[in-house]
């Protein structure tokens, strides 16, 4: 029999509890506060807790991290308003099962989480991963970093609540906007995408919202907007950091209120659209510029996945060089082990979006040729690195035009590329030397002044929160 323990210091909560689960045949044992849950997990072991967030006495991660370190087999869900969401999330990356919101208005749903975290279902939940990932050609991969981001996307893949996905170009954010879809119970709903930085202002409106007969030069018919088709479904909103300030008030009121005018129209129109919105963008400093609001961001970052760059997922270049092998049609080729070794000293700027290319490149003019693909078949670009190229996100003190010479040489290597030439990953490299120019100009002045950050900000005219971001210190901006 099954042992229960459940803290909220509701009454009505503890009571409903107890009825619904001692009917299933478990043993409940219900506690108001802190002190009551210390004196629970001294007497008897517990195969699941529902912990409520605001206690009188202590919080819900207080004792959510008592109980894992008392008893690390134990399963818990934390329960929590809409306004500690976050707080809820943050429990999950801290090692709970999962968190319900209350009031808890779906009682089959919320029969099921308990049912589903009771029966020791988790060997089989994750076979039915690992096959949702191979068909959407989603590499999780043995990277801890991705293992980790992937168990948060699962548990919050159910929940009705927003989700930010940052990464670099290519890192493959759309394809996690998928995983994440289809691990929803919107998961026979229409999934839409849309890039806000391919389209113009006008048109995205359009898009977004449908516009009238008539509304503007060249609306001759009535047309359904994104959010109207994709109701009850997923849209994602992919670089959301280009989107313009009036598009962003828009979006804003559609968040905070679920409704939205077609363009050209007066009728108030009601969509339930989950929104997964992804930037390779810091939108927190684009807030600091007052390029991107504040309140949006709000919205937007209920739950923010951040995709690890593919240099710091070399263990799994493997898997992703089998992958796109089988994809192409040439599971028959092989990569070399020098091959291999001079795609992990690469610095991927391109990310995964720029390993496929390169291993389309290589398919094509290997394929008839040998089955085992050689640098011979590689870019010049990774070749004239082997020995002397360094990751640019890792340069210390290397002289400016040092790192220049190399910038502009991969460049024009790509330049000189006849076929396979990826703009998105020049861009991206341009993004880089910006962001590496700030940075060495930075350590230059660092060095100038000892060490001394605030001489050294007010030297190059920049402020402390802008030196940090240069330096790549996350987490500090």
């Amino acid at each position: 029999m099954k042992n229960i323990l459940i803290i909220d210091d509701e009454k009505e909560v503890g009571n409903f509890f107890r009825h619904l689960l001692e009917e299933k045949g478990y043993t409940v044992k219900v506690g108001l506060n802190g002190e009551d849950f210390k004196k629970f997990i001294q007497q008897d072991l517990f195969d699941l807790a529902l912990i409520d967030v605001k206690l009188p006495d202590t919080n819900g991660l207080e004792l959510l991290k008592q109980l894992k370190a008392a008893h690390p087999l134990c399963k818990v869900v934390i329960m929590t308003g809409y306004s500690t969401v976050k707080t809820a999330v943050e429990a999950i990356k801290n090692g709970a099962s999962d968190y319900i919101e209350k009031p808890f208005d779906d009682i089959r749903q919320l029969e099921q989480t308990l049912e589903n975290l009771l029966s020791d279902e988790e060997a089989s939940s994750q076979t039915d991963v690992d096959k949702l990932a191979d068909t959407l050609g989603f590499i999780i991969g043995n990277n801890q970093g991705m293992n980790e981001l992937v168990k948060l996307a699962r548990k919050i893949a159910k929940k009705n609540i927003n989700v930010l996905i940052e990464g670099e170009t290519g890192t493959g954010k759309e394809v996690l906007a998928h995983f994440i879809h289809h691990m929803s119970l919107r998961y026979d709903q229409p999934f839409i995408r849309i890039n806000c930085g391919a389209v113009s202002e006008t048109l995205l409106e359009s898009e977004l919202f449908g516009h009238e007969k008539g509304a503007f030069t060249g609306a001759i018919k009535q047309k359904k907007g994104i959010f109207e088709v994709a109701n009850n479904g997923t849209l994602f909103l992919d670089e959301i950091g280009e989107a313009s300030q009036a598009i962003q008030v828009q979006l804003l009121r559609v968040l905070e209120t679920g409704e939205y005018i077609r363009v050209g129209g007066e009728s108030i129109r009601k969509t339930n659209t989950r929104i997964i919105a992804a930037t390779n963008k810091n939108l927190a400093q684009a807030v600091q510029e007052k390029t991107f609001r504040e309140d949006l961001l709000y919205r937007l970052d209920v739950v923010k996945l951040s995709i690890p760059p593919l240099r710091k997922r070399m263990e799994d270049l493997p898997l992703y060089l089998d992958h796109f092998l089988k994809k192409l049609g040439a599971s028959h080729l092989a990569f070399s082990n020098e091959s291999i070794k001079l795609m992990k000293s690469y610095s991927w700027s391109g990310n995964v979006r720029e390993l496929f290319n390169i291993v389309k490149r290589a398919v094509t003019l290997a394929d008839g040729e040998t089955n085992t693909i050689t640098p011979k078949y590689l870019p010049d670009k990774l070749k004239s690195n082997s020995d002397s190229q360094k990751n640019e996100w890792n340069l210390v003190n290397d002289d400016l035009e040092a790192y220049l010479t190399e910038w502009t040489n991969q460049i024009l290597s790509l330049w000189k590329e006849q076929d396979h030439i990826d703009l998105e990953n020049v861009l991206a490299s341009v993004k880089n030397l910006e962001k590496q120019i700030g940075r060495l100009f930075v350590l230059k002045a660092l060095k100038k002044h000892a060490g001394n950050r605030k001489q050294t900000a007010e030297d190059l005219n920049i402020s402390n929160r802008k030196l940090r971001y240069l330096l790549n210190e996350k987490g500090k901006m």
